[in-house]
Parts: C-alpha cells; sequence; structure tokens
C-alpha cells in the first residue's frame, strides 16, 4: 500500500485501484472512475502527461467542462460532454478529478426511465440531423414525456407527448437527457 499526501488531499493506491476523495468546502471531490450514472460534474484536475491533457481538451475535456456518465462498467465508461459520447477505459477515469455541480438537477437518459414514469425533456445530445429529426417530432426542452410501454427485449419504447404517441429506438431515447418528475407533480 502506497500513500500520496498533499495539502488537503489524500490519494490510496491499493492492488492497482485508487481511492480518492477530497473534501473541498461543500464540494466533494471524487475521481471520475467513482462518480455516480447521471448526475452532472465539473472537471477540477486532469492528472495525465501534457499531450494525453491536450488531446483531451480538443475533444473537449478540459477543467471546469461539465461533464455526465451515461454508462458504466467496472473498467470503462461512457462521459456525456456537450453533444458528444467519449468512451474511457479506467487508465484514464481515475487521473479526472470531479465534483457534483451544485443545484443541478438530476437528469438521466429517456431510456432509463420506467413504465408509467412521466418527465420533461432536458436536452438532445444527438448530432446534426438526428437531432433535429427528433425535434421535428416534437421533442424539444421543457416538453412532457410519459413511457407508456417497453418492448419486451427493452426496444422499442413508446412514449406519449402532446397528444400523441411516438415509438423510439432505444439508441435514439438515449441520446435524450430527461428529468424525472415527482409523482406529486404529475398531477
Amino acid at each position: 500500500m502506497v500513500f500520496f499526501v498533499y495539502v488537503y488531499d489524500i490519494m490510496i493506491r491499493t492492488e492497482g485501484q485508487l481511492f480518492y476523495q477530497k473534501n473541498l468546502g461543500r464540494s466533494r471531490i471524487l475521481i471520475l472512475q467513482n462518480a455516480k450514472v447521471g448526475i452532472p460534474y465539473t472537471i477540477v484536475s486532469i492528472d495525465l502527461p501534457d499531450e494525453s491533457v491536450r488531446h483531451l481538451s480538443d475533444l473537449g475535456l478540459k477543467v471546469g467542462a461539465s461533464l455526465k456518465l451515461i454508462s458504466k462498467t467496472p473498467t470503462s465508461a461512457i462521459v456525456m460532454l456537450k453533444s458528444s459520447r467519449l468512451a474511457f477505459d479506467q487508465s484514464i477515469l481515475s487521473q479526472i478529478d470531479v465534483t457534483e455541480e451544485e443545484g443541478a438537477l438530476l437528469s438521466l437518459p429517456l431510456s432509463e426511465l420506467k413504465v408509467g414514469e412521466y418527465a420533461y425533456v432536458d436536452g438532445i445530445y444527438a448530432m446534426n440531423e438526428a437531432k433535429r429529426r427528433l425535434m421535428d417530432m416534437g421533442l424539444t426542452r421543457h416538453t412532457k414525456v410519459y413511457l407508456r410501454k417497453v418492448a419486451p427485449l427493452g426496444d422499442p419504447i413508446e412514449i406519449s407527448l402532446r397528444g400523441y404517441e411516438l415509438t423510439l429506438r432505444k439508441s435514439e431515447a438515449q441520446m435524450i437527457s430527461v428529468v424525472k418528475v415527482d409523482s406529486e407533480e404529475e398531477k
């Protein structure tokens, strides 16, 4: 076990895993590898070689940028950054420090809603024609949607919005960020 101690930080490296947590005022800083899916984070620091930092910066991943984990496995994760989805393995995820964004609403992909739940569209993270097509179908910010049905194998899903039903592929629904509506607010 090796301990690295910095001012206000403690990093513990055991068996190839990095556990890192730091308290800075009210904000809790953690490594991106330990972040939770669906919560918006802000990048605090990137501890990689300069060439890697420049490459990530070209992709939009730099200190101060907002991101959200949309999928995670023990060895990798898919990150939503602006309108791009980027996949990283644990060698990069363990070197990026993030903190939760204060006051941000908890959003999740439309594909993760459960049948019978209501939500408001928060954003569409598709590119060009796909985004235009989804918006033309009525999926715009602040539109209330209701998940009616999910096919037995999970794809496609059927939602109700603006007085009509719309069926979407799961891959399309993953690009639509929604904020769940509380049960009291539905009525």
